[in-house]
């Protein structure tokens, strides 16, 4: 049987969120942080004010390693992306930007050779986190290292 992953866009404005159709960006009022959840793999974070940052960082895989092309996105810099939630983050909190920039790290995906990703045979998948086959609970995790709540739908 063939299952599909999880879909699902989410816009956190105005200090809510708000569920959206799939993939759909409308314009949002700054600062405002939006999540589109690709087939359990992939997680899209836009955000703005985006400070040192692109204002695009992915969870899960980059769509250029889950595609396998190039041309999917442009090339990640993890460390630039985490800088800028860092910020992103200490618009509305007090606390240490650096520690939190460092936490962040730990979610966001690089561009990495997809063939990767390939579990070994002698792993045993009970060891497996579920945040690193299911990109939603990374999500959720993601969410509340930003102290933000989680969106109806993805709880």
């Amino acid at each position: 049987m063939f299952t599909v992953g999880f879909f699902g866009t989410y816009a956190y404005e105005h200090g809510s969120w708000k569920t959206l159709s799939e993939g759909e960006l409308p314009p949002l009022a700054e600062p405002f942080l939006w999540i589109d959840i690709h087939d359990s793999d992939i997680t899209s974070v836009v955000y703005a004010p985006a400070g040192t940052g692109s204002g695009v960082a992915y969870l899960g895989l980059t769509p250029r390693t889950y595609f396998e092309n190039p041309s999917a996105s442009d090339p990640t810099d993890v460390l630039q992306e985490a800088a800028g939630l860092a910020e992103w983050w200490a618009l509305s909190r007090s606390g240490d930007v650096p520690a939190k920039q460092a936490e962040l790290l730990a979610f966001l995906a690089e561009d990495e050779d997809p063939n990767a990703f390939e579990w070994a045979e002698s792993e045993d998948v009970a060891e497996i986190d579920d945040g690193e086959v299911f990109v939603e609970v990374k999500t959720r995790r993601f969410l509340a290292a930003l102290d933000l709540p989680v969106p109806d739908g993805l709880s």
